[in-house]
């Protein structure tokens, strides 16, 4: 079992819309996972949700500016040290706002354990690349 996950050893996935660098994956835990959220400046994920995961957001450098609801409603803008919490089944997305590269840690906790239909972030990034008609070999890269 392991019990330190160096943020310096990851797997990167760029998306069309921004970059996770994968730290814990969510086959390690029972409960949670962890990944760095990096979105350079203008850059923003599509409006989305988890219906089965609490998301905790850590900023570590760059401007962001949050979104919530169906409208995107404005929360404001996020800069380091700011913590962000977004509840199961809501509506969201970050956007990069600032000159530099927006990056933030990204801890997903499950509150009913490991999801059972996507039991690892290779299998959850698939659905995700499926989804949005993205190619799942063109967005996974070495880290």
């Amino acid at each position: 079992m392991r019990y330190v996950f160096p943020t310096t050893k990851t797997t990167r996935y760029r998306f069309p819309t921004h970059t996770n660098e994968l730290v814990m994956d969510r086959a390690e835990a029972s409960a949670s996972e962890c990944f760095i959220s990096v979105m350079e400046p203008g850059e923003a994920p599509p409006l989305h949700q988890h219906d089965d995961t609490e998301q905790v957001f850590y900023v570590l450098s760059g401007k962001g500016r949050l979104e919530t609801g169906e409208g995107a409603e404005d929360q404001g803008l996020i800069e380091p040290g700011d913590l962000v919490r977004i509840p199961p089944g809501t509506l969201h997305r970050v956007a990069c706002v600032g000159a530099e590269p927006l990056r933030y840690l990204v801890v997903d906790c499950f509150p009913g354990g490991r999801p059972q239909a996507e039991p690892t972030w290779e299998s959850h990034v698939r659905v995700v690349c499926a989804e949005q008609g993205w190619s799942f070999d063109e967005v996974r890269q070495s880290g």
